[in-house]
């Protein structure tokens, strides 16, 4: 999921659910088959000379748990190549039918911070089966994430504070409070990460995929991205357009975006989202929140801000009570997947006829990657508040937040004060910012698919639109749907015409919905 808010990180779905058919409009242009080409890939770009050390290694792979793993050298620095070098862990799960293999298709799920490794791991559910016969999947750890150096900022029990705090300060001494929490998190992360706090932007990742494809020996780059996965994947495009093989960006978050825009705009998807819940939890009977959508809607409203002043408290889990920011967090995890609506259901059910948030904080802990004993199991959301503030600088005006909290709102009355507040995490980070958002044309690319969700919260469809509409050479695919992207999640419809782009070069006809 990305969201770039404090609350809600956008990490793509794994895992399929049941498959629906429809009509595909014709497709375009082909392309003829990958074919790598060692020599020509380990040549840096023009202008990269210096990086020529990097471009040239060859990885050296061993068994691991699951596939084979490398680690890649890049540089701590680009802007000084013969510095220190750090390393980028690499998992590849071999193509099914080696004699057909086509190359390499590298993959990242989101976050930003999730881990491109356990992603990859999962080959057979993340990618289709032609696409598994024919071209190693290949996930690699960012900077900074998990494997690869990773960021760390506070302790879990801090952590616990910092999620379990109120998400919308409601007057001058809860703001002051919120904030402080903010820095207390910026330098936190400083503290403990040191001088690559300031080196896990976006365009430093992308430029480590580079090498990355260069040590794989492909001559282009073949790519699936997810939520903040599509914008990995445009600023790679956008360095390296001629680079760019068969590329699918699924859930989009445009690189142009400014926090307004993504504060409102993912404020909207998830109210989106949280209607077709309500109405799926009218059609079953028995919802616990009300007998109509608008009931429903208006019901979470309260119960949140009912446990902004009074928690209740919990069975069996770390926490003694669920407070708004946990409960925020477990009604956000449901909306990425229709199979989570059902336990949502019953989880405010037990809040609300037994003051009980145990089942909701099973839902928290899935956000958080957080086990029941109360241990984080990956630095996805150190990361997460990591590289979305070396990306794009925050305000350090509190009124900023109040005004788009304000703007918030009216879009979306449940989530929008969550979501505006969640943007001030970075409004006092300790490390220069890059230079923030920037629209990415990519002209000279090859074709670029680009596949949007009608009701996806955490990348709302017109994101979809805008990504289209400002690269120079994409095609749009529609999924007429509910959660968090498209490809191997719900349509049979969408995974072929993803199957064929990769297999067989069929470029989907833009516009096409399914």
């Amino acid at each position: 999921m990305t969201a770039r808010g404090r609350v809600l990180v956008a990490v793509a779905a794994a895992l399929t659910m049941g498959l629906s058919g429809c009509s595909l409009l014709p497709g375009g242009d082909s392309e003829p088959a990958v074919t790598p080409l060692p020599s020509a890939a380990r040549t840096p770009p023009a202008g990269s000379e210096a990086l020529a050390k990097f471009y040239g290694q060859t990885l050296s792979w061993k068994g691991c748990v699951l596939g084979e793993c490398a680690g890649l050298s890049v540089p701590l620095d680009y802007a000084k190549p013969a510095g220190e070098a750090i390393t980028v862990q690499v998992v590849r799960m071999r193509a099914t039918k080696k004699s057909q293999r086509l190359g390499s298709l590298v993959v990242n799920p989101g976050g930003p911070g999730a881990s491109g490794i356990d992603y990859a791991r999962a080959a057979d559910v993340i990618a289709g089966r032609p696409v598994r016969q024919r071209f190693d999947v290949v996930g690699f750890d960012p900077r900074g994430v998990q494997r690869s150096s990773p960021v760390d900022c506070l302790s879990d029990e801090e952590m616990d504070g910092f999620l379990a705090q109120d998400p919308t300060p409601d007057d001058s001494s809860e703001v002051t409070k919120y904030l402080d929490s903010m820095k207390v998190l910026a330098d936190g992360c400083l503290q403990r990460t040191g001088p690559l706090l300031g080196h896990i932007s976006t365009v430093e990742t992308a430029k480590d995929m580079d090498i990355l494809r260069s040590a794989l020996g492909d001559a282009k780059l073949n790519y699936l991205g997810k939520s903040y996965g599509t914008q990995l994947g445009a600023v790679y495009a956008g360095l390296f357009p001629q680079l760019v093989g068969r590329f699918v960006l699924d859930g989009v978050l445009p690189p142009d975006l400014t926090w307004e825009e993504t504060a409102v705009g993912q404020a909207e998807g998830f109210e989106r989202a949280a209607h077709s819940w309500a109405k799926d939890c009218v059609r079953r009977g028995g919802c616990p929140l009300g007998d109509s959508e608008s009931a429903v809607m208006s019901g979470l409203g309260d119960l949140l801000k009912r446990l902004d002043a009074t928690p209740v408290p919990m069975r069996d889990a770390r926490e003694s009570e669920l407070t708004e920011g946990w409960a925020t967090l477990g009604v956000a995890q449901a909306m990425y997947d229709t199979r989570l609506w059902k336990p949502l259901t019953e989880a405010l059910r037990q809040v609300v006829t037994q003051d009980d948030g145990t089942k909701l904080m099973l839902l928290s802990d899935q956000y958080a990657r957080r086990n029941p004993t109360g241990k984080y199991t990956s630095n996805l959301l150190e990361a997460f508040y990591s590289i979305s503030c070396l990306d794009n600088p925050g305000s350090p005006d509190p009124k900023y937040y109040e005004d788009l909290v304000a703007k918030a709102s009216v879009k979306a009355p449940v989530f929008g004060p969550a979501l505006a507040w969640g943007a001030a995490t970075c409004s006092s980070w300790p490390v220069k910012a890059g230079p923030g958002p920037r629209k990415i044309s990519a002209e000279g690319s090859g074709p670029i698919v680009v596949i949007g969700t009608t009701r996806d919260p955490a990348t709302p469809y017109e994101w979809a639109v805008r990504e289209r509409d400002q690269l120079a050479n994409a095609r749009l695919l529609t999924f007429d749907g509910d959660g968090h992207t498209a490809y191997t999640s719900s349509n049979k419809c969408i995974d072929n015409a993803v199957n064929d782009y990769y297999t067989k070069g069929k470029i989907p006809a833009d516009n096409t919905k399914c």
